[in-house]
């Protein structure tokens, strides 16, 4: 033999680990081809040391005999003369000259029992059987003549189709797991079940499912058994909510249940298991969204199931038609007469009996083997194979979000159950959404502890404890015992879970939910619906605002931060802003080109409206009219070119900002006259030209801003403003400031800084009142000694101008200090010594107070 039993059986040889996708079936045929392998093998041995006919020739009639020409065979006709006749001893003289005496009498002795044997011979009967001229070597000729005359051919060649078929069936077979575009998909997937399996996470899921279900269980049976059926059924379903997931709030809520507490000695996970299980989630998710979409190794398994099915009908089909010639007796006729004198031998195959018991073994192992093809596929068109459902797991189960499966990842998942289904209960486990957040928990739990919250925890402008987290996995239960926490932003983290452990932080009062889907529970929410009063909410779409967020009645601000187009304005969910009963400030920076018309709903109550609208221009603001309450009022970035009219209907507007928009001209500014509440009005960043002296009628103004505009000259009417305590034109083209300057009494704040000013009016130094004056960047060349007027002055900005020194009068100015003297370096050394002393030493003084 060229190769042994063990190389050949390798051919059905697969990875230990892919034995959980052979179904029963499989491995019942694998074992059968392994026994019809050793049975071809045998046979094959057998004819190869044994396999032989034996043939004798057939005489032929007497007759054909006699007719025989006489000196056709003459060895023939001696030898039968021979065998008639009598033999014959002949006497031979013996010669015993010159030989001893001794000798001559032993050649004597033995010639005498020589012929005594001889007579003794003749008396016996002759022999019956049929004698033939054929020496030994035509006998071996003729045997191999009639082997391969005489002989079926299935007789000789048996053995080698055995073997044929059996290897053809055990390449099909396995052919699925050898196959280049399935096998790598088999080995990941075979790979992923067995790490889900052993993970720990696996057994500390079920293990916590099991705990719920128990706690569930007792619940039940102690504290509803007295409430009404329908009451214990809500009961059950809202704990069965909580467990599985956090409820969204803003629909109906039910009674607090008690949620069942997992037992810390479950929630400890070792830090490399829990990144593996992460790990593997990931794995998961990437290995479904590769295989799912095709269906490849299912048909591959169908086809090869198929072709074993024909390959056994076909066997089984030409074996039986052949069993009937395998015989022992064969007559062989070859055309050697002229060679051995005979045309007819009769042969014997000494292998017969032997090879037909092995045929009818293989034709019974066959026959048993396609029955076993049949229920694979019967088995494989039962029923979808391409479809797997989770239902029953989901039942057994907290994780009722594990996804149905298709195509070749559900035939995969339908063969692990043939083996053991365990194996999908626990690979269900990675699919779950709620599990792995479950496992991120606990993660992030271990590696956010309350020590390492506290270090990140500082005090903001406002003087607020502030925590500050980016991009978790989710939001650490230590942040709850941050009891003195005031202000909680949470940025890019997935999933955020807000649990009754929320109402420990008794002190927050400001959330910032920058791209943060947050669910929160019933106990949590009633202490955030209470206590919370300004909430930052900043998404991509509208949908990401959590339903909850218009529930919080105590809710004094809200600021939205994302895409609210005039298409989904009807999502926006401002129908329920009326549950907002003391909102105070709404803040919008989105892309609106209209104002949505739910929001009246809170103007009744609204005292602050922004929207920030980043470009996107701004047409209809009606819904504004309705809005009577309102006292401030920003409309930045709207893209607006005049001033909008609905605004001049908002009797109790104290502020308007128009920063940032399109405007070019203001002749409605009249109208603000009748707006007796009005103190600021900011029109910066516009494209204004001029200020129509109509700007005299509005005498409430007391803060102005006309600062980054197209400004050439200040009307005189702008001076007449009584109340006018601070006056931005800065960043504009003014060349002259108007004498009239004096008449602003009450000026405290004047900018005009980034203009074109070469001259400053005496007047100017009459505004006695003045604490901040910027003359920075314009064309100065003299800063007069009057200057020392401004006794009050504590800022004052000449930087970027063409000065050669600076008055030491200066030095009255006792309230100016280094620090709010913006100028060059060289022009502060042109100050008197004395000057610059008294400047220093204040500051010195000042600094020293502030510590």
């Amino acid at each position: 033999m060229m190769f042994t039993l063990t190389e050949v059986a390798s051919l059905n040889d697969i990875q230990p680990t892919y034995r959980i996708l052979k179904p029963w079936w499989d491995v019942f045929m694998d074992y059968l081809g392994l026994v019809m392998l050793m049975l071809a093998i045998f046979a094959m041995t057998m004819q190869i040391t044994k396999d032989q006919v034996a043939c004798l020739p057939c005489l032929e009639d007497s007759e054909e005999a006699s007719g025989a020409k006489p000196n056709s065979y003459p060895t023939q006709e001696a030898a039968s003369s021979a065998a008639t006749e009598a033999p014959v001893i002949p006497t031979i003289p013996l010669v015993t000259k010159d030989l001893p005496d001794s000798a001559v009498h032993e050649i004597h002795v033995t010639h005498h029992h020589t012929a005594m044997g001889g007579e003794k011979y003749v008396n016996q009967p002759q022999p019956t059987g049929v004698r033939t001229n054929l020496d030994y070597q035509q006998y071996i000729f003729i045997n191999q003549i009639c082997y391969h005359v005489a002989l079926p051919w299935y007789s000789k060649y048996f053995p080698y189709l055995t073997l044929i078929h059996t290897l053809v069936l055990m390449v099909s077979s396995n052919f699925w797991f050898k196959y280049p575009k399935t096998s790598s998909k088999i080995e990941h997937f075979v790979s992923i079940l067995g790490r889900c399996f052993e993970s720990p996470w696996t057994t500390k899921a079920l293990s916590e499912t099991a705990c719920e279900d128990s706690e569930e269980n007792k619940q039940r049976l102690t504290g509803t058994s007295s409430a009404p059926k329908q009451v214990s059924l809500e009961g059950k379903e809202d704990v069965s909510n909580a467990n599985s997931s956090t409820p969204m709030l803003g629909v109906k809520f039910s009674a607090d249940k008690p949620i069942a507490e997992v037992p810390i000695s479950m929630t400890i996970l070792d830090k490399k298991d829990g990144e593996q299980a992460k790990a593997l989630f990931e794995k998961v998710r990437k290995f479904r969204a590769h295989v799912e979409d095709s269906d490849f190794i299912y048909k591959l398994y169908v086809a090869q199931t198929i072709v074993k099915t024909v390959k056994f009908i076909l066997i089984l089909s030409y074996t039986s038609t052949f069993f009937v010639r395998i015989d022992f007796k064969h007559y062989c006729e070859p055309d050697i007469k002229q060679l051995t004198g005979y045309k007819l031998f009769f042969c014997t195959h000494n292998m017969a009996f032997m090879l037909n018991k092995l045929l009818i073994s293989y034709m019974a192992l066959i026959l048993i083997y396609g029955m076993a093809c049949l229920y694979s596929l019967f088995w494989v068109f039962r029923r979808p194979l391409k479809e797997y459902s989770f239902e029953k797991v989901r039942e057994e189960s907290s994780f009722s979000d594990i996804p149905d499966v298709k195509n070749d990842f559900a035939f995969l998942l339908h063969m692990v159950d043939q083996y053991d289904q365990l194996y999908s209960k626990r690979f269900g486990v990675f699919l779950s959404e709620v599990s792995e957040n479950k496992l991120r928990e606990i993660s992030l739990n271990h590696e956010w502890t309350f020590e390492k919250l506290r270090q990140l925890v500082t005090r903001n402008a406002q003087d607020q404890q502030e925590l500050h987290l980016f991009m978790l996995s989710g939001l650490p239960n230590a942040v709850f015992d941050l009891t003195d926490l005031e202000v909680l932003k949470l940025e890019l983290i997935p999933e955020v879970r807000f649990s009754a452990k929320v109402s420990q932080m008794t002190n927050l009062q400001e959330l910032h939910l920058c791209h943060c889907p947050a669910k929160v529970e019933q106990t949590g929410f009633a202490f955030l619906r209470d206590h919370l009063r300004c909430l930052y909410v900043k998404f991509t779409d509208v949908a990401e605002i959590p339903t909850w967020v218009y529930l919080l009645r105590n809710l004094r601000e809200l600021n939205l931060i994302g895409n609210l187009s005039s298409e989904n304005n009807k999502m926006i969910g401002l129908e329920s802003m009326r549950d907002l009963r003391h909102l105070k400030t709404l803040c919008l920076k989105s892309n609106l080109t209209k104002m949505p018309t739910n929001i009246t709903e809170v103007s009744l109550h609204l005292i602050k409206l922004v929207v920030h609208n980043d470009g996107t221009k701004l047409m209809v603001l009606n819904s504004l009219k309705k809005m009577t309450n309102l006292t401030e009022l920003e409309l930045q970035c709207c893209e607006l070119e005049r001033i909008p009219h609905a605004i001049f209907s908002l009797t109790n507007l104290q502020e308007l900002d128009l920063k940032s928009n399109n405007i070019r001209t203001i002749e409605e500014i009249i109208s603000f006259q009748h707006l007796k509440r009005l103190t600021c009005l900011k029109l910066w960043h516009n494209k204004i030209i001029t200020i129509p002296s109509s700007i005299g009628q509005v005498k409430s103004l007391e803060s102005l801003h006309f600062s980054h505009n197209k400004l050439e000259a200040l009307p005189p009417a702008l001076f007449t403003l009584p109340k006018l305590r601070h006056l931005d034109v800065s960043h504009n083209s003014i060349t002259v400031l108007p004498p009239d300057v004096d008449k602003l009494h009450n000026i405290q704040h004047l900018a005009i800084n980034s203009n074109k000013l070469e001259v400053l009016p005496k007047q100017l130094f009459r505004c006695t009142k003045l604490k901040v004056l910027c003359l920075g960047h314009n064309a100065l060349t003299l800063l007069p000694e009057t200057v020392g007027q401004l006794v009050q002055l504590t800022q004052l900005e000449l930087r970027g101008n063409c000065l050669d020194r600076l008055p030491a009068q200066l030095g009255n100015c006792r309230l100016l200090h280094k620090n709010g003297l913006v100028v060059e370096d060289h022009l502060f050394d042109t100050l008197p010594v004395e000057v610059k002393e008294s400047v220093n030493r204040e500051t010195n003084v000042s600094f020293t107070s502030g510590l």
